[in-house]
Parts: structure tokens; C-alpha cells; sequence
């Protein structure tokens, strides 16, 4: 008995039980004995390999040698092929940003064109957040399932063409249904920092993500100056034609997008991994280490995009933290954005407003030139905030970095309760925005990283999923609540900064410096390790007996 138990705990570590369920432990023994001198034992989930045929200690110097693409991004480094891959990524992203800053700058437009109240504005804003949280988990499943490139194409296509038609729209509410199908497209964006980060070494992973966001800034300045010369002479349908097109032009640029390489691995093509790695390889001019490209996974696609694997044990807490904290950048993100244009119109001096006859914003007051110069200088925030990012974030760390940025945030965003003038509540909304924008890079940066390749994509589309809620609910408290006090938002934006600031110090893993994980489980590994040691122990031991 006491040889069966010991067996029994071997092959259930092993995920052998229901094979030798039945057998006795003579019989185990006996099977075990059988597998001769030529014996393999295969590991789950360790190392590099699917299957080795001794332990790593017992390797023969003339084995095949092989390599990882984990070992093949380092190899490349950091040249051309990164270079051409920054700029058709951040195409897109600055794609997304023309879409998201053009929420704040139609608004008042529209509320001209057909007298909307304030709940209807929100309501613009919500549906294209909306459309982008039901879709987010959708193109993050076809990303993993599919391919990147193939998930970033369909869904920038499907931005391009409903926003031009959102600039058709004849009615309100067929306005409304056209930027919900808008934002079902760019919920798919987001992808792109999955493609682009996975074919990043590990020493300027995080760096070049949060590079990358300057296209983000890129698109959201360049839609303020949009604004300024459009939309006074050609209206706010001329804007949405013109805010769509980048959109257009990267769905056709995407077509020389390189296909992630460890999706290729992960879906068991490893030879259109490798012709990608070399093909990135040449174009760096550096060599690729010697051997055969290797998984670390087994081939197939049962356990990619699997959202309940989100859930599992060793990952429960990071991806409910990282909702949270998601949820809560958008709604602060976005807010603020929103926010700034309702204060900027406001009648109250005391916050920005040029009249002091009260609170209450008319039905229809566009904005002027002078706004749309001032929401350009809190736009340019975007850049110092991705600078300061860029120097502190290797050497704080991710998650003390998100922290350090949700405290500023929150202190200048309470600063604005005081009566200010003007200018200084610029300045105050300035450094406000360059924090948030800071740590919602950080949240890109983190959360590509802390999940393996099976479930890159779709962590990072369940995450873009919980950003939406907060962007959903923000409208209903930037251009709704203000109307009762513009004092009201500004707390409850403050508060929300100090929550985030409580999950990001929370969260149980930091990246950084991390090699991003192509496997799911290193508890499952080391059970894996310690169990076929014990099983090779026990065959020497049993060897010589019965």
C-alpha cells in the first residue's frame, strides 16, 4: 500500500492518474521497468521544449541545440524591423486617439445642430464606449484565435466605415447607432500593443510601449488642430470624415504588418514563426541563435483565448486588480478630457469659464477658437506625461509608477475645487491629464506583460472591456453632474485616482525586467519538475528489487 500511495501521488502530479488508474503497484513498477534503456520522460509546462528526452542535468553535449523566441526577440534586439513596426502600430493608435479626442469636440456641435439637452451629449460618448467594451473581449478572442494582424485589420476596417457614415447621419439617435459600431471597431486597437510588445527584447520592452503612446499624443494634438481650422468654416460632419480617414490608411497599411511570432508558436506554425524572426533578423542585421525554434507550449489552440483561464488560481487576484484599475484610468482619462471642454464653457470664473453668471451652460454654446486653443495646450500634457513616464518606469518600477502617477493626478484634480483663474486652471488640468495619461500607459506597458501568450490577447481585451465601463459612466459625470455643480465631479474624480493608487500597490506581480511568459503555470512546472525527478528516482530504486 504504502508503494501504491507513493505512485499514486507521482502519477496524479504527472496528470497520469486516469491511465494507471487501475493498474496495482507491481504492475506500475512493471510498466515503469518497461520503458527500457532508451526511456523518455516528457515535461508539462517547463523549460523551453515539449518534450526532452533526459533530465536537464543529463543532457549529451552533442544534443540538438534549440532556441526559444523568448531567446530570438532578445537576439534581435532593438533596429529597422522594431522601427517599421513602431510606426505602423502607432498608426493605429493614433487612429484611436482622433476617435476618442473628437467626443469632446463635437458636443457642443451637436448640441447646436439638433438642441440636444446634456444627457444626450453623454449619450454620443457612451455608445462609442459601449460599442468598444462589447468588442474588446471579441477581437481580443479573434486576435488569439486568428492572428493579430489579421484581428487589427477587421476591426480598424470596421472603425474607418462607420465613422464615416456617423458623419452622414441624418438624425440624432442614427448618429448614435453609427458611433456604437464605430467604437465595435476600435475596441479592437488596443491589439496592437499586444503585437507590437511581443516582438520586444525585455531591456526596452517597457520603454518603447510607452513610446509608442506618443502616437497617441500625435493623434489627439492633431485633432485639436483639426478642430481649430475645420470646424468653423466646414462644421462637425467635415471633422468625422476627415477623423476617420487614418483609420482607413492603417487597415491598409496593415497588410505589412508581421504576424506575432509567438502567436505562430502558440498555434503550432513554427515555421511561419521562424520565417518572421528571420525576416526581422535580416533586416537587423543580426543572427538568430543556432539551433531549431522550439515552444514552450503544445501545439494547439484548446486553452488559447480562454477567458476563464483569467480566473485561475495564480491569476485571480492580478486580473481583478487590473479591471479595476483599468475601469478607473478610463473613467479619470476621459473624464478629464470631457471635463475640461464643460469647464472651458462653463460661466463660472472661479473654474475656467470667461463669464461669471453662474453655472448653468446654454443649450447651444459652440466652442470658439480661444477653447479649442486652450484644449489644445491641455492635449500637449500627453507628451510630458509619456517623458516623465519613459525615465521613471524601469526604475520604479511598473506598479509604483502607476501609484506615484494616480497621487498626482489626484492632488492637482482637487486643486480645482479653489476659484482660479483661467490660466491656472489650465496649468492645473495640464499636469492633471499629463499623470493620468501617464499611468494608462503604464497599465498598456503591465498587463501585456504579466499574462502568457495563450491569453495575452484576451487579458488585454477583458481589461480594454473594463476600461469602457468607466468611459460609459464618465460622460454621465463630466456633462451631466456638472450641471448641478462643477464641484461635484472634481471630487469624484479625485477619489477615484486614490483608489487606483490602492490597487496598483496591491497588485502581487511587477514586470519589470520580466521575459514575457509563454508559459501559463510555473506552479504547475515545478510540481511537473519535482514529479518526473521523483518517477526517474523511484526507477532506479525499484531497479534492482522484486
Amino acid at each position: 500500500m504504502g508503494d501504491k500511495a507513493i505512485l499514486t501521488e507521482v502519477l496524479e502530479a504527472s496528470n497520469l492518474t486516469e491511465a494507471y488508474v487501475d493498474l496495482t503497484a507491481k504492475q506500475l513498477i512493471k510498466e515503469i521497468r518497461h520503458v527500457g534503456d532508451d526511456f523518455s520522460v516528457r515535461y508539462s509546462n517547463l523549460d523551453d521544449r515539449n518534450e526532452l528526452g533526459e533530465p536537464s542535468d543529463q543532457i549529451s553535449p552533442d544534443q540538438e541545440k534549440t532556441f526559444t523566441v523568448d531567446e530570438a526577440v532578445e537576439a534581435l534586439g532593438f533596429g529597422r524591423f522594431q522601427l517599421k513596426l513602431s510606426i505602423l502600430t502607432g498608426m493605429a493608435w493614433m487612429a484611436d486617439a482622433m476617435e476618442m479626442m473628437l467626443l469632446s469636440l463635437i458636443s457642443p456641435a451637436l448640441a447646436c445642430q439638433w438642441q440636444i439637452s446634456s444627457v444626450q451629449q453623454a449619450l454620443v460618448t457612451t455608445c462609442v464606449f459601449s460599442g468598444m467594451m462589447l468588442s474588446s473581449t471579441f477581437w481580443g478572442k479573434i486576435c488569439d484565435r486568428f492572428g493579430r494582424r489579421k484581428g487589427l485589420t477587421f476591426s480598424t476596417l470596421v472603425a474607418c466605415v462607420m465613422g464615416v457614415l456617423s458623419g452622414m447621419s441624418p438624425h440624432f439617435y442614427v448618429l448614435l447607432f453609427f458611433r456604437g459600431l464605430t467604437g465595435f471597431g476600435i475596441g479592437g486597437v488596443p491589439q496592437s500593443v499586444t503585437l507590437y510588445a511581443e516582438f520586444l527584447p525585455t531591456a526596452q520592452r517597457a520603454k518603447c510601449v510607452v513610446l509608442i503612446e506618443s502616437f497617441w499624443a500625435i493623434g489627439a494634438v492633431f485633432e485639436a488642430l483639426l478642430a481649430y481650422f475645420v470646424m468653423e468654416s466646414f462644421g462637425w460632419r467635415a471633422l468625422m470624415f476627415l477623423s476617420s480617414l487614418p483609420l482607413g490608411i492603417f487597415a491598409v497599411a496593415s497588410f505589412w504588418l508581421p504576424e506575432s511570432a509567438r502567436f505562430d508558436m502558440a498555434s503550432g506554425h513554427p515555421e511561419r514563426a521562424l520565417e518572421t524572426l528571420q525576416a526581422a533578423a535580416r533586416m537587423n542585421r543580426v543572427q538568430l541563435p543556432t539551433g531549431r525554434l522550439v515552444s514552450s507550449t503544445k501545439a494547439g489552440s484548446d486553452s488559447r483565448g480562454d477567458i476563464g483561464n483569467l480566473l485561475s488560481p495564480d491569476l485571480r487576484k492580478t486580473t481583478l486588480l487590473l479591471w479595476c484599475i483599468w475601469a478607473i484610468t478610463a473613467f479619470s482619462y476621459y473624464g478629464m478630457v470631457l471635463f475640461t471642454t464643460v469647464l472651458f464653457q462653463s460661466h463660472d470664473e472661479c473654474h475656467g469659464g470667461l463669464f461669471s453668471n453662474g453655472t448653468a451652460l446654454e443649450v447651444c454654446q459652440p466652442l470658439t477658437r480661444s477653447d479649442y486653443f486652450d484644449l489644445l495646450s491641455t492635449t500637449l500634457a500627453e507628451f510630458p506625461g509619456l517623458i516623465i513616464t519613459v525615465l521613471i518606469i524601469e526604475w520604479f518600477g511598473r506598479k509604483k509608477t502607476m501609484a506615484l502617477e494616480y497621487a498626482i493626478f489626484a492632488v492637482f484634480t482637487f486643486m480645482l475645487y479653489f476659484c482660479l483663474d483661467r490660466f491656472t486652471v489650465t496649468v492645473l488640468i495640464f499636469v492633471a491629464r499629463a499623470f493620468i495619461s501617464g499611468a494608462f500607459q503604464c497599465a498598456y506597458v503591465y498587463t501585456p506583460e504579466v499574462y502568457p501568450t495563450t491569453l495575452r490577447a484576451v487579458g488585454l481585451g477583458t481589461c480594454s472591456a473594463m476600461a469602457r465601463i468607466g468611459a460609459i459612466v464618465t460622460p454621465f459625470v463630466a456633462q451631466v453632474a456638472s450641471e448641478q455643480s462643477l464641484s461635484l465631479p472634481i471630487g469624484i474624480y479625485g477619489v477615484a485616482a486614490v483608489f487606483g493608487l490602492i490597487a496598483s500597490l496591491s497588485l502581487p506581480i511587477e514586470t519589470k525586467g520580466r521575459q514575457m511568459m509563454m508559459r501559463f503555470s510555473l506552479v504547475t512546472a515545478i510540481c511537473v519538475n519535482f514529479s518526473t525527478d521523483l518517477q526517474i528516482s523511484l526507477l532506479k530504486k525499484t531497479d534492482g528489487t522484486q
